[in-house]
């Protein structure tokens, strides 16, 4: 028995926490995959029952009904579908949930072949399904986990020396290569609030009101709605603040254009810091499809991390990066609008514009 096996099973779902019968078809219409291990749809006509993702040829509507699992779907008298295998999606979120758990556990990052072998699966396998789950690959989300230490440790005063290894790195080298990455400066200037790093910055105008946008030599730091360098100094407040220059006008000429387009994605560089759950959530808003939404639950899922819905919420409202970062996109589970740090009238605009 390999430890897989081992592993507890999940909740049932309850048929109160399933989307409602529209929100079930309007998922499987789009094959949506984070919308997997939420109901099964069940196929009259055949007998089968698929996950919301499953990429056979669509059945009729009336010939679909939705349950809350497979467990459901068998006894009301389904069989599973050989294509998409509905019975191994829980399997495969117990399994990411069990690697996190390892990793959150363990004073050294493990490794791949140690990880995989925890919850049962071959390492090539297991590593394509957790960042399918997560937007990170194992070694990602162990290399951000870290560096939330880094930074607990870093707020917490002291020597940055002490915090490096302290966060559990065995050299400084490789605490400031994940700094660059994770904390958007270096852990001495975080630590000093932005101190040694330049930001420019300006206030553009925009069709939906005045927006600040800033960005560091790295990339875009921060795009807000009603924000000016008061705001800007409070989150830097030993950073280096300067006017735009050619580059920064670049940048925000391409923001402005976002905000009239939301449909478009620009390549544009950034330069934020973020916990592994903040980044993981980033993450999955930007894999949201212009024009679909998604709701607070269906990111948590997304993510790996089904029971931090209000966590979920907490990451998208610390997005530093309006419209480009795309957290309107995130609705309540009633579908309606829920909330937005820039007014939920904006939020309601960008998601008009999507639309068409």
């Amino acid at each position: 028995m390999n430890q897989m096996t081992r592993l507890s099973d999940p909740p049932t779902a309850s048929a109160s926490s399933m989307p409602d019968p529209d929100q079930c078809w309007a998922a499987v219409s789009r094959r949506d995959r984070v919308m997997d291990g939420r109901f099964v749809g069940c196929v009259a006509t055949t007998g089968i029952y698929c996950k919301p993702s499953c990429a056979a040829r669509h059945p009729k509507r009336e010939n679909m009904t939705f349950l809350p699992d497979p467990a459901a779907a068998r006894a009301a008298g389904f069989r599973a579908c050989l294509r998409c295998r509905p019975d191994e999606t829980g399997r495969d979120q117990r399994a990411v949930a069990a690697a996190i758990a390892l990793i959150e556990a363990a004073e050294d990052a493990p490794r791949l072949n140690a990880i995989a072998a925890h919850v049962g699966y071959a390492p090539h396998h297991f590593h394509r399904l957790f960042k399918r789950e997560t937007g990170q690959t194992p070694a990602a989300f162990a290399r951000a986990l870290r560096a939330d230490r880094l930074k607990v440790a870093l707020d917490a005063g002291g020597s940055v020396t002490a915090a490096i290894y302290e966060a559990g790195y065995a050299a400084p080298s490789r605490a400031y290569a994940d700094a660059a990455s994770h904390l958007g400066m270096t852990p001495s200037a975080w630590q000093a609030g932005g101190r040694g790093v330049t930001i420019r910055w300006r206030v553009v105008d925009s069709s939906l009101g005045p927006m600040l946008v800033a960005a560091t030599d790295k990339g875009l730091c921060r795009i807000s709605f009603d924000e000016g360098e008061e705001a800007l100094r409070t989150r830097f407040p030993q950073a280096d603040l300067r006017p735009a220059d050619a580059a920064l006008d670049r940048l925000a000429a391409a923001v402005v254009a976002l905000v009239d387009d939301p449909t478009g994605a620009p390549d544009l560089p950034v330069d934020i810091g973020g916990t592994a759950f903040q980044q993981a959530v980033w993450s999955a808003l930007r894999a949201i499809p212009a024009g679909q939404t998604r709701s607070y639950g269906q990111i948590a899922a997304a993510i790996g991390r089904p029971g931090a819905v209000r966590a979920a919420g907490t990451a998208c409202g610390d997005n530093a990066l309006a419209v480009l970062i795309p957290c309107h996109r995130v609705l309540r589970s009633d579908g309606m609008a829920g909330g937005y740090a820039w007014g939920v009238e904006r939020k309601q605009a960008l998601l008009a514009r999507e639309k068409g």
